[in-house]
Parts: C-alpha cells; structure tokens; sequence
C-alpha cells in the first residue's frame, strides 16, 4: 500500500514540474499555499539558475585573460550596477502592479503598465546607453582602475553600457510575465539569451576560424546580441498573446494616471536597489585599496555567490508575485501565509548551499584563475559571505514581499540604514584602520545583513503592507 502510494505521489510531482516548466498554470490564489510557491519557484528557480550560470561562465572564459581583464568585468559591473538598479526598481513596480491587476481579473490593465514601464525603459536606457558609449574611460578612471587596464578593457564597459537598452528590457519584460504568472515564459527567455551568451562567448572572445578574437571586449558583444534576441522573443510573446498578457492596440497609448502610480512605486524601488549598488560600488572602491589581486578575487567570489543567490532571488520573486495576486483577489492572510513558507524554504537551500561554499571554497575559486593571491582573496570572501546567508534568506524574501505589495518605501529605509549607516562606515574602519584588513569588509556585510533581516521581519510582522493601495 505504502509503495503505491509512493509512486503516487512521485508520479504527480513529475507532473506538477512539467505543468510548471511549461507554465500550464498561472492562477496562484486558491489551493494549497505550498504547491502555488512549488509551481512559481521551479520556472523562477530555473530563470535564475540560467541568469547565475551565466554569470559564472562569463567570469570563466574571462579568467582565461589575466587578472586584468577580470577587474575589468568586475569594474564594469560596479558601474553598470546602478543600471540593474534602476531595472530592478522599475521591475518591482511593474510586478507590484500586474500582478495586483491579474488577481483582481482585469488583463487589460495589466497591460497598460506594462507598456508604460517599457517607455520608461527605453528613455533611461538612452541616457545611460549615451553617457557610456562616450565616456567609458572616464568611467573606469573614476572607479580606480590603472592606466594599462582603461586601455585594454574600455571597450568592454563601452559596448555593454552602451547597449545597455537589452538589459533594461529583458528586466522590465520578465518583470511583466513573472507578475502575470507567467513565470515560465520569463525562464525560457533566459534560457535562450544566457544560453546563446554561454555559446558566443568564447567565439568572440577566442576568436573561431577565420575570425580573429577580441578578448574581453568580446564578452560584451556577445551578451549584448544574447539579450538582445531574448528581447525580441520577449516582444514576440506580449504582441502574440500567447501568455496571460496580451498587448493590443489600445494599450499602446501614454497613460498619465497609470504612469504616475508605476513611477510612484518604482522610485521607491529604484531607491532601494541605488542604495544597494552604490553600497556594493564603495564596498569595490575600498576592495581596490588592496591591490587588482583583491578585486579579481572578490569579482570572481561574487561571480559563485550568484550562482546560489540568483535562485534563491527565484523564491523570492515567487513571494513578491504570491503576495500581488493573493491582495488583488482579497486575500491578505493568504499573502502572509505564502511569505513565510518562500522564506523557510530560502532559508533551507541557502544553508546547504553554504555548507558546501564554506569547506570548497578553495576548490570552487580555483577554477577560475590559479593566481595564488586572487585566489586567496576570492577564498576569504566566499567563506566569510556564505556564512551570512541564512540572514540574507529571509531578508530577501521578507523585502520582495514588501515589494510584492507595492510598499517599496519600507525596503528602502532598511536598506539605507543596512548599508548606508552601517555596513559602508563599518566596512572601512574595520579594513583601514585594523589589522583586519580586507576581512573587515566581508565582516561588515556579515553584520549588516543581520541587521537587515531582523528589522525587515518586526516591520513585516505589523502588517501595514495588507493596506497598500496601488
């Protein structure tokens, strides 16, 4: 009886997986609780896994280069940062949104701020896609780098800012379909332009055949086409109609009132991800003091740290969604209920996760460059980071879930007062002026994370974020 069961209950969770992965289900507010964050989680958890490994690939193929043209990567990225930032923001605002109009029923909405999300994409992208293309030495001068490295790796900063209108789109797109319920379209369109980045890097950077390589500048040209056609596909979705949202004619019209209502939720979310990134940006300046070694390290230490907390951040934007749908069709305590179950669940897989960081560090850091001193600095993140992450777990989770209800103003006080007035102040006393040194800084994000997590949890426990109205 036992041994029937059992094969009951595996043969319906492969179903379930499949249902999920093709996305055969995207109402998330009746039923069990767990199997909703089961459904979400697997294509967002999915998504992820293919954003990380990307990450993870990049930084391998540019390893081969020389510790150069890893600071190169890791200089850029501290820049372009406050881009992802800025996505993010408009992102959590346009998930807030369409996922509070599909639990209320109404599509077409849904698809009105989604069309206003993408005109706003597009004007800060030219802004930032301008200002790169030109001054992209200037840029890296400014974040520290040497004279030798400017001139070998400002094309790389140049091509990948410059076409940075690939990244604000996949952002703002995905954020659509994930708010939707639509979370395995957002996995495949990851899937195919990481996984076209994964094939074309090497080619452009390596050079095939005939065509000779162009090192680092390379990797940027092949994430660029990579994202761009995942954007393309993403258009091809929403214009077809084939997901939950489909964009018609009458949606594509400026509309103030939904415009204002996105930018309102949004700059709370793009405060809160600014004050992140120019906290990680200064956390990278004060890496910087202690040699190109350093940064290499840490660059590729955050590069493996992505490969875990990109699918976690899959569980949390199954919270944010959780949380959208279940206010819009009237169930607050359900929203609740969801939240704490993503963050347990977070919590388990990221402490496996650092388990396995914490005694492989050596191991896992070595695959990327042999360098003896990039590795021991990448060593000594890693371990010190990984032991963060069951704060980091339900900080995340609790702040997608603020987010998720359109109350980005509360994440952004935790994360100011997080990262602003704790952990950077922290950060540079504990590595300038100790014997410390570099281990202050990841001591610091040790510190700071916890305190994040304890006071987004009081806050959440209030439960104002039930009222938000958007």
């Amino acid at each position: 009886m036992r041994d029937q069961q059992l094969k009951i209950y595996i043969k319906n969770f492969f179903k379930d997986i499949r249902k999920a992965i093709l996305g055969e289900e995207t109402n998330y507010t009746q039923g069990s609780i767990n199997r909703a964050i089961f459904m979400l989680s697997i294509p967002m958890v999915l998504e992820m896994l293919m954003e990380s490994l990307f990450a993870v690939v990049d930084v391998f193929f540019v390893g081969r280069l020389g510790v150069d043209a890893i600071a190169t990567v890791g200089l850029t990225e501290s820049i372009i940062m406050i881009l992802y930032a800025i996505g993010v923001g408009l992102s959590i605002a346009v998930t807030a949104m369409v996922s509070r109009r599909v639990g209320e029923g109404n599509k077409s909405k849904a698809a009105d701020a989604a069309y206003q999300a993408i005109l706003v994409a597009i004007l800060i992208a030219a802004i930032f896609g301008f200002t790169g293309f030109i001054y992209a030495k200037d840029l890296l001068r400014l974040m520290g780098a040497s004279e030798s490295l400017i001139e070998t790796g400002y094309g790389y900063t140049k091509i990948l800012i410059g076409g940075n209108i690939t990244i604000m789109l996949l952002f703002v797109l995905n954020a659509v379909f994930r708010g939707a319920g639509d979370a395995a379209i957002a996995m495949r369109v990851l899937w195919l332009s990481n996984g076209l980045n994964i094939i074309l890097d090497p080619l452009f950077i390596f050079g095939f055949g005939p065509m000779e390589g162009m090192g680092v500048q390379g990797a940027a040209i092949a994430t660029t086409i990579g994202r761009g056609i995942g954007v393309m596909y993403q258009l091809y979705i929403l214009f077809r109609g084939s997901g939950v949202i489909h964009m018609l004619k009458k949606n594509l019209l400026f509309k103030g009132k939904v415009m204002k209502t996105l930018i309102k939720v949004s700059m709370g979310g793009m405060g809160q991800y600014l004050i992140g990134t120019a906290s990680w940006i200064l956390l990278v300046r004060i890496i910087s003091y202690f040699g190109s070694e350093a940064v290499a390290g840490y660059t590729i230490s955050f590069r493996i740290i992505i490969f875990t907390i990109l699918p976690s951040w899959g569980i949390a934007n199954a919270a944010a969604t959780l949380v959208g749908q279940n206010l819009g069709s009237g169930q607050p305590d359900r929203a609740e209920k969801s939240v704490w179950k993503c963050a347990y669940f977070n919590m388990v897989f990221l402490v496996i996760i650092a388990i396995f960081f914490f005694i492989l560090a050596e191991n896992f850091v070595s695959i990327f460059n042999t360098d003896l001193l990039v590795v021991k600095h990448g060593v000594i993140a890693l371990r010190y980071i990984c032991l963060g992450y069951i704060f980091f777990a339900y900080g995340m989770v609790v702040s997608q879930a603020f987010n998720g209800a359109g109350d980005t103003k509360t994440p952004t006080v935790i994360n100011f007062l997080s990262y602003w007035l704790l952990q950077i102040p922290l950060a540079y006393i504990l590595s300038i002026n100790t014997t410390l040194e570099i281990k202050g800084v990841y001591i610091a994000i040790l510190i700071s994370e916890l305190f994040l997590a304890i006071v987004a949890i009081m806050i959440f426990r209030r439960g104002r974020w039930k009222l938000v109205e958007i």
